[in-house]
């Protein structure tokens, strides 16, 4: 027998852990000792377990609830499971998809601001101004040709004192100017 506490350091969660998943039923209530304990078994540690290590991989609470029901299941094939899990997958590679287009807008901002207003004032920041457009591209979409064009100009520009493009090495600590 485990209390909560047992059960909680046997499985790598905390005790209010525990208990929501008795709430939410992913873990069925437990007993109680005379003393009105909480009383565990090993079971409920490979259940809490498999239910943190689900929850590690990402998958919802609701996929957990019917991946659990299938892993006590003899009627119900694996496909069932591999189905959910290539669903998840799917979903993974979508964020990470997402993720690699937010990765390029973050850098493009990071380069612009480096070859355009680096040791300006803070508020003169092309950054600001990129993220306040919706031309910027972020996350899926790409600034256009034009806008790429423009915004080469203004590195241009800024680098040159004559603005005719070509570019002077700036100073250590020279600030910009528009």
């Amino acid at each position: 027998m485990l209390t909560i506490g047992g059960l909680a350091n046997a499985a790598g969660v905390t005790a209010p852990t525990i208990r929501y998943y008795e709430e939410i039923g992913l873990l069925p209530q437990a007993g109680r000792t005379r003393s009105g304990q909480r009383a565990h078994d090993r079971d409920d540690v490979a259940r809490i377990t498999f239910i943190k290590r689900s929850r590690d991989f990402g998958f919802s609470i609701e996929q957990v609830r019917v991946l659990a029901g299938l892993s006590i299941s003899r009627d119900k094939d694996c496909t069932e499971v591999r189905d959910i899990a290539r669903v998840h997958l799917n979903e993974v590679r979508t964020r990470l998809a997402n993720l690699k287009a937010l990765e390029r807008s973050l850098d493009r901002f990071v380069a612009a601001c480096s070859d355009v207003c680096a040791g300006g004032a803070g508020v003169d920041c092309v950054i600001f101004k990129d993220v306040a457009e919706p031309s910027t591209g972020c996350c899926g979409t790409t600034r256009s040709d034009s806008d790429e064009a423009r915004l080469a100009g203004k590195r241009n520009a800024r680098r040159s004192p004559t603005g005719s493009g070509a570019s002077k090495p700036l100073k250590a600590g020279a600030r910009m100017r528009s």
